[in-house]
């Protein structure tokens, strides 16, 4: 599967390197250099400086070949923007998008795409923890 993700933060570079271990083509975007330091020194994607939300940018990160969009930012907006870039205009079969504001999610959803808010995630799972801490502590151990 080819695999572009936009933001290489915690959890971008995370999932780059996970993907690209189980022998996925992976690319990943961030506007800073100095994130790529989160890849393991064995990461076998590629690293690219640049805007995920520019054209030329994604064109050059092979775009038209991503099986996968993945808009990992800590913004809600450039997620979004690059979520619909990725959609619309270069076709990619799947894109998924963070949002922090849930209630955003709605608005992503309407525009075809797919969200999930590590806020409401982590919301949700420490309740659960909370209400119920003897089936939980699995959970509360990650």
């Amino acid at each position: 599967m080819n695999i572009l993700i936009m933001g290489c933060g915690r959890v971008g570079s995370s999932l780059a390197s996970s993907f690209s271990q189980k022998g996925h083509t992976v690319i990943i975007l961030d506007i800073n250099s100095t994130a790529f330091q989160r890849l393991p020194a064995d990461f076998k994607g590629t690293a690219i400086v640049g805007n995920g939300t520019d054209q030329d940018t994604l064109t050059g990160a092979n775009v038209n070949d991503t099986d996968v969009f993945l808009a990992l930012t800590q913004g809600d907006n450039r997620n979004l923007m690059a979520a619909q870039i990725a959609k619309h205009i270069f076709k990619v079969p799947r894109v998924l998008s963070r949002v922090y504001d849930k209630n955003r999610a709605d608005i992503f959803a309407k525009l075809g795409i797919e969200t999930f808010s590590s806020t409401y995630i982590m919301s949700n799972m420490i309740e659960d923890i909370v209400i119920n801490p003897e089936t939980n502590e699995e959970k509360s151990n990650l």
